[in-house]
């Protein structure tokens, strides 16, 4: 362990900085003076990029600064008052936004899951329930659905997954959104078989994450088909996630996108993911859930979570039992063969 000064960073995908391309471009860039708020040469040639990489030319895109901002903006501008959004019990938007889509005067509605996703049915079951209800108009009404790619647990949705959760969407005449925050790791996963054109096709609109993919922060809003929310750049100003130099943004995305970045830079993640799982099993160690992405699940005995702490930095899940405790490795775009090296062998103490 004398090669590092610190403790071995696991615990999340967006503790580093930027990829050293994107950094460049922001140096390069940095004396420009341009147009403020998005208006900018950056931000049109990004958002062609992206329309080009995702098939869908007379789209639009929208580049916000967070995640958490992404999803309580897109949500609240899609949702009548009097509506909700569908989404897993383990979805980001219900766990882990400390009630940012609540805050914006939408109630989020959950639906069971099965490794962190929905299915069709599930769907196609709450929105029934709304209907044949005879309170219904006393109810929140089901507006759009909000799923990740991958989700929380780091599972990815097929193709036929998707296609037919669409399908019931549309059917319902409900929204369908997707998170895509770790969208790279889905990207470069050998068992995903679902693109960006893939996901252009089958949602209303979906965003390509970059802060846990490789940009300093940023994500990338995108409607397949423009106008779906008319003067959606003054509702990213009413909620106060409008950037003033927007361009800061465009660069980013322009250097992940000009020559297919983004579709590689999960690539190490995935590879270090892979060697951490394979360790977990030779070792004998549960893992409840099986994540093909940059997302490892264990449970250890909470002796030795003391242990480990002490050289690397994990992340909580939830508590297995009394003595044992579910945590996650997380591996970045950034993580280093030498970094994962040192995390196996202290797993295999």
């Amino acid at each position: 362990m004398e090669q590092f000064k610190e403790k071995l960073h696991f615990a999340s995908d967006y503790m580093e900085g930027a990829h050293p391309k994107v950094l460049d471009a922001l140096v390069r860039t940095n004396a420009l003076s341009t147009p403020g708020y998005g208006g900018d040469a950056f931000c049109r040639s990004a958002e062609r990029l992206i329309l080009d990489e995702c098939g869908c030319p007379d789209g639009e895109v929208h580049f916000l600064v967070g995640g958490t901002q992404t999803n309580a903006v897109v949500i609240d501008a899609l949702l009548q008052s009097y509506q909700g959004v569908l989404a897993a019990e383990t979805g980001h938007v219900f766990v882990h936004e400390a009630g940012a889509i609540e805050l914006g005067g939408h109630k989020v509605l959950t639906v069971p899951q099965n490794a962190g996703k929905l299915s069709a049915e599930s769907i196609r079951q709450a929105v029934r329930a709304y209907r044949e209800d005879a309170n219904r108009e006393h109810m929140v009404m089901p507006g759009m659905v909000y799923l990740s790619q991958p989700t929380e647990y780091g599972t990815l949705y097929s193709r036929a997954e998707l296609a037919e959760i669409s399908r019931v969407c549309h059917e319902a005449g409900v929204y369908l959104y997707a998170d895509g925050a770790r969208l790279a790791y889905a990207l470069a996963a050998p068992e995903n078989d679902v693109t960006l054109r893939d996901l252009a096709a089958l949602t209303d609109v979906f965003y390509i994450g970059g802060t846990k993919c490789g940009a300093l922060f940023g994500e990338a809003v995108v409607f397949p088909k423009k106008g779906l929310i008319p003067h959606f750049f003054s509702i990213v100003k009413q909620h106060g996630a409008l950037l003033a130099k927007g361009r800061l943004l465009g660069v980013q995305f322009g250097a992940l996108f000009e020559d297919g970045l983004y579709g590689r830079i999960g690539a190490p993640a995935i590879r270090s993911a892979r060697r951490i799982r394979e360790k977990l099993a030779e070792r004998g160690y549960e893992m409840p859930i099986q994540s093909p992405t940059n997302q490892i699940f264990a449970v250890l005995e909470d002796s030795a979570l003391e242990r480990l702490g002490e050289n690397v930095e994990y992340g909580f899940m939830e508590k297995a039992d009394e003595t044992h405790t579910m945590i996650r490795f997380a591996a970045a775009w950034s993580t280093t063969d030498a970094q994962t090296q040192a995390l196996l062998r202290l797993l295999d103490k």
